[in-house]
């Protein structure tokens, strides 16, 4: 049996595969190998309905993020041969799942919108070229952090209008000035929490002020990641993730603008990660 795995941070979508045929389909924690340790992944695991299958499984193919680098990658695959140790286990980047799941085996540029963003040139194999993405502090255009920058700033000068500020205000009334800074400087997770106002921000994408903050931070993402790779225009721009899916017309406009086309756009990779690793 072949096991496929898509991991963020937050969560992993699991495929056991036999014979061309889904076995079975599951959800654990994510494994981000800069936030767990052995024992965490061993008894995440152990609690799972893995548990019952994992002497059948022969290969498992993870990808996931904070997965980049040779040593992550090892420190997760030595966790996992604990586990299934019957496998050969094979753990790479949620970027090259992504190229995978949507270009399959023909070259093209690739985006992750998500919380974050991270971008890549395919060929069709491998990753080429990557225009490192520099986290939520210095990066991430056009993630879903970004949007909620460029959102709260604005709310906080008071630059939206009344109709809007109250709206935020009847949604979120436990926050204000106070507790937005502290959410941000000094509680955990500030990129999740500022990216949590991404369906605030599309409820009023019509609006023209809520429209061009969506606009900046788009253009933003072509203007610091995709037009910086090689022959960018001759490639199609596929994209994977939640803030992608969901924002596509916006990105649409942008990349007019810029001489590129969109290609697949996708909210989730698994189902299509799981048809490549059947396919090749």
């Amino acid at each position: 049996m072949i096991l496929v795995a898509d991991s963020g941070s937050t969560k992993t979508d699991w495929r056991l595969i036999n014979d061309k045929t889904e076995v079975l389909a599951c959800s654990t924690m994510g494994f981000n190998p800069y936030f767990v340790d052995t024992a965490v992944v061993l008894k995440e695991l152990s609690a799972s309905i893995l548990e019952g299958k994992k002497e059948e499984v022969e290969q498992v193919f993870f990808y996931g993020a904070g997965c980049s680098s040779t040593e992550k990658q090892e420190f997760l695959a030595a966790i996992f041969a604990q586990f299934f140790t019957n496998a050969n286990i094979i753990v790479d980047h949620d970027l090259l799942a992504a190229a995978r799941a949507v270009c399959k085996n023909e070259p093209g540029l690739v985006a992750i919108l998500g919380t974050g963003a991270n971008t890549c040139l395919y060929n069709g194999t491998d990753i080429t070229h990557n225009i490192p993405a520099l986290g939520y502090v210095l990066g991430d255009e056009g993630g879903g952090v970004h949007l909620g920058k460029l959102f709260i700033k604005k709310l906080l000068h008071g630059q939206l209008s009344n109709s809007v500020a109250a709206d935020f205000k009847h949604t979120f009334p436990e926050l204000n000035l106070n507790t937005i800074l502290d959410k941000v400087y000094k509680q955990a997770l500030p990129n999740r929490f500022l990216a949590g106002f991404a369906q605030f921000i599309l409820k009023y994408e019509n609006e023209a002020e809520i429209n061009a903050i969506i606009q900046q931070s788009f253009h933003e993402f072509f203007k610091q990641y995709i037009v910086l790779y090689p022959n960018y225009q001759q490639h199609p721009l596929h994209i994977v993730g939640s803030i992608g899916f969901h924002f596509q017309q916006h990105i649409v406009l942008a990349a007019k603008e810029y001489g590129v086309s969109i290609g697949k756009v996708i909210q989730q990779p698994i189902n299509e990660l799981v048809d490549f690793h059947l396919r090749y």
